[in-house]
């Protein structure tokens, strides 16, 4: 059953997708859908840290009223949306290198103070990009151990077990259909137990203790393009349709 509300509009101007239940009907969610339906879910006046990649989307569909602060482990707080042609300022980006721009309050500092705030448990939410996660909540997503692989932890590790909150935003499938969501990572761990949700393109995950705890079992709050039946077929951990 869907509990659909009016969809708002977010500082980028992206309508909010369907939030929960079965959506067959229509087609999975664009990245710019994704980013708008994890800024809708961000509570407002949180401290967030946006991860490298699709992530940092999710900094322009936050309402400009929502009090959330931005922090970026490269030292800044109160980041605001991409930076456009006139506003591209070189010395001012985020941890990606993306130019982006400053809100009224922004402050900045040192590196270690930014992983020191990562690290305290200064942060609500984090959103992070992910090879695999698996239903107990442990994240894999700076080396898939392959020998041609390139390592990139970055700040991963320090966000996973310092942030209240840790969400995931990914496709659910490789590019060899594989699914990303799985019984036990077998990628190189960077958090154990440490993901609350995540947001893919054919659906929305609890996992971890929101999903099945111990079990692996995996919540589903939407899904999108396909049914719960059909993403059973496809995934190997057991899911369960939230009300």
């Amino acid at each position: 059953m869907s509990t659909d509300k009016p969809a708002p509009t977010g500082s980028g101007g992206s309508v909010r997708p369907p939030v929960s239940g079965e959506h067959p009907d229509r087609a999975p969610l664009s990245t710019d859908e994704l980013a708008a339906l994890i800024a809708h879910d961000i509570a407002p006046g949180s401290f967030v840290n946006l991860g490298i990649g699709q992530p940092t989307r999710i900094a322009d569909h936050l309402p400009a009223d929502s009090g959330t602060v931005l922090h970026t482990e490269n030292g800044m707080l109160a980041m605001g949306p991409a930076a456009g042609d006139d506003e591209i300022d070189p010395d001012l980006t985020n941890a990606g290198k993306v130019p982006v721009t400053e809100l009224p309050g922004a402050s900045y500092f040192h590196h270690a103070d930014s992983f020191a705030m990562m690290r305290g448990g200064h942060l609500d939410v984090c959103v992070l990009g992910a090879y695999q996660v698996a239903g107990n909540g442990d994240l894999a997503n700076w080396t898939t151990g392959k020998p041609d692989a390139i390592p990139a932890v970055g700040g991963a590790m320090d966000l996973a077990i310092g942030a209240k909150d840790v969400y995931v935003m990914m496709t659910l499938f490789g590019k060899d259909g594989s699914s990303k969501l799985v019984p036990t990572c077998s990628y190189p761990l960077t958090g154990v137990g440490c993901v609350a949700r995540v947001y893919t393109d054919h659906g929305v995950f609890e996992v971890g203790p929101r999903g099945g705890g111990d079990t692996g079992a995996v919540g589903v709050r939407a899904t999108y393009g396909v049914t719960l039946a059909e993403l059973q077929e496809r995934l190997e951990v057991p899911l369960t349709l939230l009300g």
